[in-house]
């Protein structure tokens, strides 16, 4: 079969070539096809691939990020991705706006902008107080999002004549009057009825120690120590009610400490006055009792919560501090109304002292003042240079007769018995004792008689008492009325009991 070539066509092989071949692609049109199809496959595959790629450059376009292109990887490296992708949780115009708004809110910032770059955070503006440009930068730093903070807000300087502050502080001092005055209004009507019930506290205490017969001073300390407890507690529950129990605490704690303080600085009025207290509950004394201490002798007229007051037998006002009263001895002469009184006689060797005793001891037992019990007594005492000396002692009620005066005229009597039972007193100090006596002769004048002189018999007193002793009678009621007539010099109540009727 013979094959007809067309040597007009394009396409035709030239001579010498190889025969053409069999089949359908033997023709020019199918071939063409082919080359068209393989090239939309590869078009296809190209709009895939390019389609991702444009969408992620208009999402990087939208955020503002730069493109950053990767080195071109070398042929033995793996494949990396070309771009890494992060998706930010906050942009910068974001937090900008959002504190802004809030700089603005507060009212505290003059002309307040917020820039933002890459997280870093720029302030600017104008505040009165370093607290409120603080409060700006701590605001800018816990915001999402923000790296850094540069705080640029400046301070405005207050002007010399700007009494704002001052106006502010007022304003802020009378809300607080009114915040409190409902607490002030409640404490104070608290206060006012504790006041009250420490008064009524105070006289039913009184009222119930005068039936238990207590000393007056006793009464009104203890009956201050109560209305004092009482006024406390109504103080210690205004605090708490205003939320100030610690200084409620303070203050109940403190009062102990204030006394122990007061104690120490005022250490002698402090021991005076307790002093008092235990004289007045002890009652060693009453008034117009006659006692003595410190060597002072005197008659009691008060007690007070400083000092006792003696009337001395002198007439003069005496004040002894209560703690030496308390410190020293006291010698109370009335307490026991028999009183003991002495003294001291000497007689010559040559006279018999039994003789003597019997003289002192008639004496004593016909003298009115001298009390028969416990009988009077008369005892040989020392054995002087010229003397036996006889110590008298004999007893006498205090309550009617003066020891003074009884003694004086005891001492009176005694000389006037011993001269009659002629009894010598020799004075050492003017007399010469010769033992074996010395020989004197007389001689008498011319016209003088040689008869011994008669010596004058003495005429026994009528009573046992001169005028010039008063009486013998006790001086007490004498210095008790001057006392009543004259001025007191110190002043308070009296804390001793009065003595009792008829003594």
């Amino acid at each position: 079969m013979q094959t007809v070539t067309d040597r007009s066509s394009p396409g035709a092989a030239p001579p010498g070539a190889a025969g053409p071949a069999k089949g359908p692609i033997a023709n020019g049109r199918p071939r063409s096809s082919c080359l068209f199809l393989l090239t939309a496959v590869m078009l296809a595959c190209l709009v895939g691939i390019a389609a991702p790629l444009a969408a992620q450059e208009n999402q990087e376009a939208a955020t503002g990020e730069e493109k950053t292109p990767f080195p071109a990887p070398k042929e033995t490296a793996p494949q990396a991705p070309a771009r890494v992708e992060v998706k930010p949780l906050a942009r910068d115009h974001e937090i900008r706006e959002r504190l802004e708004d809030i700089l603005k809110a507060t009212g505290w910032f003059m002309a307040p902008e917020a820039r933002v770059n890459d997280g870093v955070v720029f302030l600017t503006g104008r505040t009165e107080t370093a607290e409120f440009r603080k409060w700006a930068g701590d605001l800018a730093r816990n915001t999402q999002d923000v790296a850094a903070v540069v705080n640029q807000i400046e301070l405005i300087a207050p002007s010399i004549w700007d009494f704002q502050p001052a106006v502010e502080g007022l304003r802020e001092q009378w809300r607080g009057v009114v915040r409190v005055s409902p607490f002030a209004v409640f404490g104070l009507l608290i206060l006012a009825v504790t006041f009250g019930v420490a008064r009524l506290s105070k006289a039913a205490a009184r009222v119930s120690l005068r039936r238990h017969d207590i000393n007056p001073l006793l009464q009104d300390l203890i009956s201050r120590g109560v209305a004092l407890v009482v006024f406390l507690v109504g103080l210690y529950i205004v605090f708490q009610v205003a939320g100030l129990t610690t200084v409620a605490l303070t203050i109940m704690g403190g009062t102990g400490l204030l006394g122990i303080v007061l104690g120490i600085a005022f250490r002698d009025i402090t021991e005076n006055l307790l002093a008092s207290i235990f004289l007045s509950v002890q009652n060693p004394f009453r008034n117009g009792d006659l006692i003595e201490i410190a060597g002072i002798t005197g008659f009691v007229q008060m007690l007070t919560i400083r000092a006792t007051v003696l009337m001395t037998p002198d007439g003069n006002h005496v004040q002894i501090p209560n703690a030496t009263v308390y410190k020293n001895s006291i010698h109370n002469y009335t307490s026991n109304p028999n009183r003991r009184a002495e003294f001291t006689v000497g007689i010559g060797y040559d006279d018999g002292i039994l003789t003597a005793q019997e003289v002192v001891l008639k004496i004593l037992a016909e003298h009115p003042a001298i009390l028969k019990d416990p009988e009077p007594l008369v005892l040989v005492e020392n054995l002087g240079k010229s003397t036996v000396d006889l110590r008298i002692y004999f007893w006498l009620d205090g309550r009617q007769h003066s020891l003074l005066k009884v003694k004086s005229s005891v001492i009176r009597l005694v000389k006037r018995g011993f001269q009659e039972a002629g009894i010598s007193m020799p004075d050492e100090a003017r007399e010469i004792i010769f033992p074996d006596g010395v020989a004197v002769r007389l001689i008498a004048p011319e016209g003088v008689s040689q008869e011994p002189a008669v010596p004058q018999a003495f005429e026994p007193p009528e009573t046992a008492a001169t005028d010039a002793e008063g009486g013998l009678r006790s001086e007490a009621g004498e210095i008790q009325q001057q006392a009543r007539h004259s001025r007191t010099p110190e002043a308070g109540q009296n804390l001793l009991k009065p003595p009792p009727e008829g003594a």
